[in-house]
């Protein structure tokens, strides 16, 4: 676990100091007197005036001194101090301090905005997950210096909130199941109010009951976990409800915690490995709901956290089935592997019919694709509304989950045509090949005239290298994204 502190200087007790390298340059003269090294010097000597060292291209030199404990300084180059050379930075001081315990040491010349990007990409950058029986939770500071108390605690709660989502993320599915995360919304849930439903109380949602029937584990979950701001008054510092009008976003995750496909079996077989990050929408919103009141958002906000287990059994859905939806739309289900939407139908038309938001989102690991068209790189965004869409753009580049605006064509509508139900699920008439598309589309048939963006994640949600910001396996993405447009909403 890296945490971070401010310090007015580099600390005796620091086994490591950076030395940030900017566009091939450095500055740290209190510390090359104390090793007695020409930092420049030991620069060209590695850099060797070939080229421009890259953002997060590191080297170390082993030094010391008496009385410091420090026996390494690790040169990192912060590149053009572009926000993606800053983030590739920050993950590669993190992924150097891994395994490491006590105290390391940065000094951030650097602006609020590029201190803060830095500093949560390092602490991404320095994840870890494993369940191995030997091993145990390291504590490790990073000692910052030029950087205020302010940024430093917005870049911890961000970063930490986003490794929350990808804890939840790698946990197998053994452990994690639907009544699992209604008990981490709890854990996590840091002054929201939280409320499951299950059993009966799913009577109205089609969807998630019929997904989530064929599990032999607890079955779905309906989690709705709630944020209203606060206020401080004066020094008394007692909190008080926000009396004027405050904006509302629900955000609508998918949390199916494994994915077999159920009637209709992926294949091959080994595509269900993964699966257990199926629920990285539903984990996107749960961390991003326990940050808020540590960043003091002044936004109303309901996650709605749609989770169930999609498996095999006597009592799984078929294809075949028509499913009734909360609202009453009825639905023919054409293939059981295509499961995330069904889910979410509910939460969107309960979303509008009880909450009636000023925004609704929903994100989810819903299509192959997304992958196809986007890679791993961008979010597939689906909205109707261009301003809108260009927060969300923008705040994507700042906060390094970013997204593509992609178009809900119209023309593409009768796909979802269906001879015994109101619609099909999978889009399934005509030969369009836009899957991604006209998964949007189905799901917009369940938000009626409300402010709504989907959030295509099977790209980005899951990462098969461990490199850059990102671990192998859950990314947590998504989290960011909220934070910062939800941050900056009036």
């Amino acid at each position: 676990m890296l945490t971070f502190k401010r310090g007015e200087k580099f600390s005796k007790k620091a086994h490591t100091i950076f030395i940030p390298v900017i566009d091939g340059k450095v500055s740290a003269s209190e510390i090359s007197k104390l090793f007695n090294l020409d930092l420049a010097d030991e620069l060209s000597f590695f850099w060797q005036g070939e080229k421009p060292l890259k953002a997060g291209e590191c080297f170390e030199i082993p030094v010391s001194a008496e009385g410091y404990k420090c026996d390494r300084l690790i040169f990192i180059s912060l590149g053009k101090l572009e926000n993606s050379d800053l983030r590739l930075a920050g993950a590669a001081l993190g992924r150097k301090l891994r395994g490491k315990e006590g105290l390391a040491h940065v000094e951030l010349k650097l602006k609020a905005a590029q201190a803060k990007s830095f500093l949560i990409s390092a602490n991404l950058g320095n994840f870890t997950w494993t369940l191995k029986s030997n091993s145990k939770e390291l504590n490790l500071n990073l000692e910052i210096t030029d950087v205020d108390e302010a940024i430093i605690h917005q870049a911890q709660t961000i970063s930490d909130a986003v490794n929350r989502a990808r804890q939840l993320i790698h946990t197998p599915s053994n452990i994690k199941n639907p009544e699992w995360i209604a008990r981490q919304a709890k854990k996590y849930a840091n002054g929201a109010k939280v409320e499951v439903k299950s059993g009966v109380a799913l009577k109205e949602f089609g969807g998630l009951r019929a997904v989530g029937g064929s599990s032999p584990k607890p079955g779905p979950r309906f989690i709705t976990m709630s944020y209203e701001p606060r206020r401080t008054s004066g020094k008394s510092k007692v909190n008080s409800k926000v009396k004027s009008k405050v904006k509302h976003v629900v955000i609508v995750g998918k949390g199916i915690t494994y994915d077999t496909g159920g009637i209709s079996l992926k294949r091959p077989y080994d595509i269900m490995t993964p699966m257990k990050s199926d629920m990285a929408g539903a984990a996107a919103c749960l961390a991003t709901m326990s940050a808020l009141k540590d960043l003091e958002v002044n936004v109303k906000v309901t996650a709605l956290l749609m989770c169930a287990e999609n498996s095999i059994s006597a009592t799984a859905q078929r294809p075949g089935d028509v499913i009734t939806h909360y609202g009453g739309k009825t639905v023919e289900v054409l293939n059981t592997d295509a499961e995330g939407r069904l889910v979410l139908a509910d939460g969107l038309a309960y979303a509008v019919k009880k909450l009636k938001p000023d925004y609704l989102i929903d994100i989810a690991t819903l299509t192959g694709s997304a992958t196809l068209g986007l890679g791993k790189q961008y979010a597939a965004l689906y909205s109707r509304n261009l301003k809108w869409i260009k927060e969300l753009r923008e705040a994507g580049e700042i906060s390094g989950d970013r997204v593509w605006h992609m178009p809900l064509i119209d023309d593409y509508e009768s796909a979802l045509e269906s001879d015994i139900a109101d619609i099909n699920h999978t889009a399934d008439k005509g030969d369009f090949n836009a899957g991604s598309v006209t998964a949007a589309l189905f799901l917009e048939q369940f938000v009626d005239e409300t402010n709504w963006a989907h959030l295509d994640i099977a790209g980005v949600g899951r990462s098969e290298s461990d490199s850059g910001e990102n671990p192998k396996g859950g990314t947590g993405w998504g989290v960011r994204l909220l934070l910062e447009w939800i941050g900056k909403l009036k």
